[in-house]
C-alpha cells in the first residue's frame, strides 16, 4: 500500500511517499530532514494530534486552551468530552493548567482571564 502524506513539521511542506506492507512501513520517500522521515513514521503508526479549543468560565466567559503535548488521534473526542465538561475558576494565566493528565498530556491555558 502506499499513502501520500504532506509534512507539517516544518515550513518547507515535503510530500511524502509511505509503502507499507501488513502495517509494517516498508520505504519512506520525499522527505528533506529527518524530522519528516520522523512525522511519516508516526502518522502511519501512531497518528497524534494536539488539541486547541475554548474552556468555559465560571463568570459565563470563555478562556482559550490547548494540549500541551500531542495525544493520540483517537482520543481526541474523549478528550472533546472532558474539555467540553470543564467550568475554570477566575483568575488564569497563560500555562496554567487547566485539567491534568489526559490522555498523557495536560489541558494548559493560552491566554489571561482575570
Amino acid at each position: 500500500m502506499e499513502r501520500k502524506l504532506t509534512c507539517i513539521i516544518c515550513p518547507l511542506g515535503c510530500e511524502l511517499t509511505v509503502k507499507t506492507e501488513d502495517k509494517q512501513i516498508l520505504e519512506i520517500t520525499g522527505h528533506t530532514c529527518p524530522r519528516g522521515k520522523a512525522y511519516a513514521e508516526s502518522e502511519c503508526t501512531a497518528p497524534k494530534r494536539t488539541i486547541t479549543s475554548t474552556v468555559k468560565c465560571a463568570d459565563g466567559g470563555l478562556v482559550s486552551v490547548k494540549t500541551d503535548k500531542p495525544i493520540p488521534k483517537e482520543k481526541m473526542s474523549e478528550c472533546m468530552e472532558i474539555i467540553n465538561s470543564i467550568k475554570a475558576k477566575l483568575p488564569i494565566s497563560i500555562g496554567d493548567i487547566i485539567v491534568e493528565n489526559v490522555f498523557g498530556s495536560n489541558i494548559v491555558a493560552t491566554q489571561n482571564r482575570r
